[in-house]
Formats: structure tokens, C-alpha cells, sequence
């Protein structure tokens, strides 16, 4: 019997193999279909005849699926890649397929439309709504021909989109440097050494092995004194993936750069908007693209003086102290290390013996229970797919309920970056019991070295935090509809909001006093080192905000240029720089090639959506600024105004609900520096 088939309530890895997937998804499919057909033949249908059994239908799918997507991501093998891309065509047609069933389409509507809808929930109101919403945005209003059309282009979509994440992994992968004397990486820390020697046993060489992975990337760019290295490195990853670099052509992503923004253009057209940033921000909570754009742009004018003055500073620093007269992007991070080492006395190297993994994630855990009263403790029946992943229960009043997956580590074969994910959502079943949510926690994270605790920068915990405010707005809903429960129906630019929200204990005296201890001794940060850590927070806070505004209006303004293509866009990107670059990358660089989240993830036309969410987290701790960050009241507030709700109800809604009035950007400036930075320009 195919164990995907019939998924158990906690998901199951063992004998879980890449030859099960298809004939799974195929048989899974079938059943969908043909229990569609049923369920939209219905006179009346009610919330009980047509939504539960849809849901029910629908949660049995992501039960199969969400084991493999996440084991294609951090366990990837050529086995599994085929799998996982044999089936993207099949889900994305049998989406579309759905989104265009029009007997479908009027049951729901039917079900909206009758004196009943008024009886409902909140949430179940919510959940048609937006069910009907996405039947018009998956062109329920078209015209046979171009019904088919939109098919094509969608299920053209996810093939492309999976393949461009392929190629960066494989780009990423491809590239290594062996290293074999140790003068060659003067200045990297015992830790990186170890870590770079462990990678080279690994490939059977000897020596030192420098790879595009995140933890050695950075431990050369911040560290290595060789410039000609940082240069090498640095060229290496700006590349990836494109027609230019080490790896030239190889894994080229500028052809599929250019047939993706074509179809996203092709498929906003098809359903009557201008472009795809429109069609993009029609579920968001932003009005419009001149909205966002206005935002994007307003923050520009008052981060650049910062960032003028930052690049100014760095400039000098680099010219006097390092004998750098030309500075260049590679030199950027080891340059700024350097500086913040001078004016603050502070590295990332001399904060990393106080983040032992084990002990942030303890304080982490501790956060997590002043703020929202819930226990974290170890879940040994939630089965872990690799050694490095271990398993947690949320725990409330001696209950269950939820678990998730902690899978911290940088290794082969696993995707970049940091995410959350959900295996399992909450949703009430139709026999009355209650489905668990459980979500897979993923980074890419300094592994343990040498037998030792893994050693955490500042910078990872920060995003441990933030990944972990996604775990907890999906894990802590109260919503037990699925389309509406956690951050399903969640707008998009609103998502971030209690990601972001929860790395401000990151840099709290009362928050690092739990998520920090000396690896060997136990002793607690010594206050030096937190004044320090302090002082340096909005160290480079222009151009790091220029950095992000830079992506930002590069995504929104590529798709809302109909017809660009692969060159038009780095036209595009050039532009942008004008406005958010105080100093500009070379012209061989790719980022673009690379840039998973728009063009391999759910970010397309919305990687504004860190900026915006950063306005409402900023302004919501404003609240615990003010009343006291551990204060369980206003934890409280938070947790059943924005986390217990899910998408059930607007967002703008939900702010107004804890914070009593609009957001303002106010705590923001505030927090980064850039007020004072506005005033003194």
C-alpha cells in the first residue's frame, strides 16, 4: 500500500521514497475529480455538503505533498528532483483545472448567495469569499479559448519557476575551491577554518574546501584578508545561474527570466489587467502599485543620505586602515567588519561564543512562552527525516497543539535560504475532531564543527527569530477553517508581520538575556559586549535599507513593463540603482539569476512586502516598547488580535484591532536610525 495515499495524522518518513510520489499524486488526482463532480452537482449546497468535503479532499492532497516538497528542498537528489517535477505540471493543471470549473464555480457561488451565508462564521464567510475570488483570478470569466490558454500558461509557469530553483541549487553546488595552503585564508576565525577543513573531508580532498554555501560564503567575504579571493568568491555567487562567471551558460537562467515575466504579462492580460503587478496585488493589502511604489520610493529618499554616508565613511576606513583605494563590492563586507570592529569593538566572531545553538533555542522556546503562555518541549512521536532535524510540541495547558520541525543546518544537497512551511494545518474534520497544525522550520545555518554546539552569528538568530514568527502565526491560530487557519488567506504584504515582529527580542536586554550564554563557561553576554551590539544596530542601516528598496522596486517594476525581456531587465535594474545605489555592483553581475523569491517563489511583484510588513511590525512592538517587553497582557493582545485570527479577517482590520489606529512608519525610522538621518540631511 502507497503510504501517501492515506496520510496519518503525524507525517511519516520512513520508507517514504521518490518512486511513491507519482502514482500517488495520480491515483490522489483522480479521486479529487471525481469527487468534484459529486459535490458541485448540488441544488443547495450548504457549508456542510460542499465546503467540509472539499476541505477534507483538498488537506488529504497537502498531507501527500508537503513531505515531498520539503524532502525535494533540503534532502535533494536527482531521484527526487524527478519526482517533484513530474508531478508540478500535474497540481498546477489540476489547479487551474479547478479554478476553471464553472458548475464548481456556481455551487460556491450559490452557497454565497443564499440566506444561509449569513448564519456562518467569520472564517467560513472569509473562505467562500476568497474561493470566489480565486475562481475569477484562475479565469473563471474567460472564454473557452482562453481558458485553455491560461491553463498553458499557468502549468508553463510552475514548470519554469521549478526549474529556475533547480539551476540555483545546481549553480550553487557546482562551484567549490580547494584551498590548501593556509596563508590563502588569513583571517578567517578557528570556527570557519573548521568548518571549511570539514567540507573538504566531506569531498575527500585535503585541505580547506570554500563553497557558495551560505556559512562558508560569508566566512570568506567578512573574514578572508586575500582580496583576490574575495573577488574570486564574490564573482562566483554574483553569477550563479547565468551567462556570465565561473560556471558560464552552464545553468543559465536568463532565458527562463525572460519566458517567465512573459507569461506572468500574458497571464495578467488574459485575465484584464494592465500587468502582472496588478494581477499580483489583487488578494494584498496595499491599494495599489503607485501606493507601494510611493512607499517604496519615500523610504528611498530618506535612507539615501544615511547610506551616502555610510558608503563615505566605509570609503575612508578602507583607504586609511586597509590600503583599499579603489573600494568594490567585494570588499564591502570584509571592509565593513573591519570598520565595526574599530568603532564598536564588536564582530559577528566575538558574539558567536555566546550563541551556542542549543542555548538560543532553550531562550527562543522561553520567549515564546512570556509571550503567548505556551510550553515547547520534545516531540519523540513526530518522526524526523534527517539526524540534523529534531522535533517540538507546543504545549498549552497540558495539551497538544502543534508540532513542528527544527532543521537548522547548511549541508549538501539542500536549498538555500531560510523558510517555514506547513505539513499540516488546523482544521476541525468533519466527525468532530481537531487537526494539529504542524509546520517545517528550515535554515541554512553555521553547522556544529568538530564535536562542539553550533555556534550561531547575531544575524542567525535574528532569523531563527523570524522564521519562527511565521511557525507561531501558524501554529497558534485559533481558525479551524483551512483556507482561513494560520497564514492561508493571510494577505501577502501581511504575512511577514509576525515574522519580523518577533526578531525585536533579538535586541532586547531581556531577550538576549535568555537567548545567550558563553559556550565553555555559561557566563551570561557581558555588558560590554551588549552596549556594544546596541550601538552598533543601525551600523550601515542606509545602505542596508537602499539594499532592500533596490529589490523591491526592481520586482514591482519588471512586472509592470509588459514585454521586457532578459536584457530589458537589466536595463530596468540599472535604473533602479540610480535610485538605491550609492555604489554600484559591476555590470557582469547576476543577481537577478539567482533570485528565488521572485522567481522561484511566492514573491512575484510582492517582495515589497518585507518593507511593508517591517512598518507594522516595528509599530506593533511599539506596544511592548511602551507597556513592557514581556508583558503578558500585551503578548496576549497580540496573540488573539493578529496570530489566533489567521486570514479570517483583513489584515488592516487586524492591526487597527490590537494597535487602536492606522500604521505608522514612525517606529520604524526610528528603530533603524533613519529619522535621525532625515533630520541631520
Amino acid at each position: 500500500m502507497n503510504m501517501l495515499l492515506n496520510p496519518p495524522l503525524l507525517p511519516v518518513f520512513a520508507g517514504l521514497t521518490p518512486d511513491l510520489v507519482e502514482p500517488a499524486l495520480d491515483q490522489l488526482l483522480a479521486a479529487h475529480r471525481e469527487a468534484i463532480v459529486t459535490l458541485a452537482d448540488q441544488a443547495a449546497p450548504t457549508w456542510q455538503s460542499l465546503a467540509v468535503p472539499l476541505e477534507a479532499l483538498d488537506d488529504k492532497l497537502n498531507a501527500a505533498w508537503s513531505p515531498v516538497s520539503q524532502l525535494n528542498a533540503v534532502m535533494n537528489s536527482e531521484a527526487w528532483r524527478e519526482a517533484y517535477n513530474a508531478c508540478i505540471p500535474k497540481l498546477s493543471a489540476f489547479a487551474t483545472e479547478v479554478g476553471q470549473n464553472e458548475t464548481l464555480f456556481r455551487a460556491w457561488q450559490a452557497l454565497h448567495d443564499a440566506p444561509a451565508f449569513a448564519e456562518l462564521t467569520v472564517a467560513q464567510q472569509r473562505a467562500v469569499k476568497n474561493a470566489l475570488r480565486d475562481f475569477r483570478m484562475s479565469g473563471i470569466g474567460l472564454p473557452a479559448e482562453k481558458k485553455q490558454r491560461f491553463a498553458e500558461v499557468t502549468e508553463a509557469l510552475s514548470r519554469l519557476t521549478a526549474k529556475f530553483a533547480d539551476q540555483v541549487l545546481d549553480a550553487t553546488q557546482a562551484w567549490s575551491l580547494n584551498v590548501t595552503e593556509a596563508e590563502q585564508l588569513a583571517g578567517l576565525p578557528d570556527n570557519a577554518m573548521a568548518l571549511l577543513q570539514s567540507l573538504a573531508e566531506a569531498a575527500g580532498e585535503s585541505g580547506w574546501r570554500v563553497t557558495l554555501d551560505m556559512p562558508s560564503y560569508i566566512a570568506v567575504m567578512t573574514h578572508a584578508r586575500n582580496r583576490e579571493l574575495r573577488e574570486q568568491v564574490y564573482t562566483a555567487y554574483a553569477t550563479r545561474a547565468s551567462e556570465q562567471g565561473p560556471h558560464a551558460g552552464q545553468f543559465d537562467n536568463g532565458p527562463l527570466i525572460t519566458e517567465i515575466l512573459a507569461l506572468r504579462q500574458e497571464q495578467a492580460e488574459l485575465l484584464g489587467f494592465a500587468h502582472y503587478a496588478a494581477l499580483s496585488l489583487e488578494p494584498k493589502m496595499a491599494e495599489s502599485v503607485e501606493q507601494v511604489l510611493a512607499f517604496l520610493h519615500d523610504l528611498a529618499v530618506k535612507a539615501k543620505p544615511g547610506a551616502e554616508r555610510d558608503l563615505a565613511q566605509l570609503r575612508e576606513f578602507a583607504r586609511s586602515e586597509l590600503d583599499i583605494t579603489d573600494l568594490q563590492p567585494w570588499d564591502m563586507t570584509y571592509a565593513s567588519d573591519q570598520l565595526k570592529q574599530q568603532r564598536y569593538a564588536l564582530s559577528q566572531e566575538d558574539l558567536k561564543p555566546y550563541f551556542p545553538a542549543p542555548k538560543v533555542i532553550d531562550g527562543l522556546f522561553a520567549v515564546a512562552q512570556r509571550l503567548f503562555g505556551i510550553n515547547i518541549v520534545p516531540a519523540p512521536e513526530l518522526e524526523s527525516y534527517h539526524a540534523d532535524v529534531s522535533t517540538w510540541a507546543l504545549v498549552e495547558h497540558g495539551e497538544v497543539r502543534a508540532y513542528f520541525y527544527l532543521d537548522l543546518y547548511a549541508r549538501a544537497h539542500k536549498r538555500g535560504g531560510a523558510w517555514m512551511a506547513d505539513a499540516r494545518v488546523r482544521r476541525r474534520h468533519a466527525d468532530g475532531t481537531l487537526q494539529k497544525p504542524i509546520a517545517f522550520l528550515t535554515g541554512n545555518f553555521n553547522p556544529p564543527v568538530a564535536g562542539r554546539p553550533a555556534l550561531l552569528s547575531h544575524d542567525e538568530v535574528t532569523t531563527l527569530f523570524h522564521e519562527f514568527g511565521h511557525g507561531i502565526h501558524h501554529m497558534l491560530t485559533e481558525v479551524e477553517v483551512a483556507a482561513v487557519s494560520g497564514i492561508n488567506g493571510v494577505a501577502w504584504d501581511a504575512v511577514e508581520l509576525p515574522s519580523q515582529f518577533m526578531e525585536n527580542w533579538c535586541w532586547t536586554p531581556e531577550g538576549l538575556a535568555l537567548i545567550s550564554s558563553h559556550v565553555d563557561t555559561g557566563e551570561p553576554l557581558p555588558q560590554l559586549l551588549l552596549d556594544r551590539l546596541f550601538a552598533a544596530r543601525n551600523f550601515q542601516s542606509g545602505l542596508m535599507t537602499l539594499r532592500q528598496l533596490e529589490f523591491s522596486i526592481f520586482d514591482l517594476e519588471i512586472h509592470r513593463q509588459p514585454g521586457i525581456d532578459f536584457s530589458g531587465m537589466l536595463r530596468v535594474l540599472e535604473q533602479v540603482r540610480d535610485i538605491t545605489s550609492v555604489l554600484r555592483p559591476p555590470q557582469w553581475n547576476r543577481f537577478p539569476c539567482s533570485f528565488t523569491h521572485i522567481f522561484a517563489g511566492g514573491y512575484a511583484a510582492g517582495y515589497y512586502s518585507y518593507k511593508w510588513a517591517e512598518v507594522l511590525s516595528a509599530d506593533a512592538f511599539s506596544a511592548f516598547e511602551a507597556e513592557g517587553v514581556f508583558n503578558a497582557d500585551t503578548g496576549r493582545r497580540f496573540r488573539q488580535a493578529i496570530l489566533a485570527q489567521g486570514g479570517s479577517r483583513p489584515a488592516a482590520e487586524l492591526f487597527r484591532e490590537f494597535m487602536g489606529r492606522d500604521p505608522s512608519a514612525e517606529a520604524l525610522l526610528r528603530h533603524t536610525g533613519l529619522s535621525e538621518a532625515v533630520e541631520a540631511a
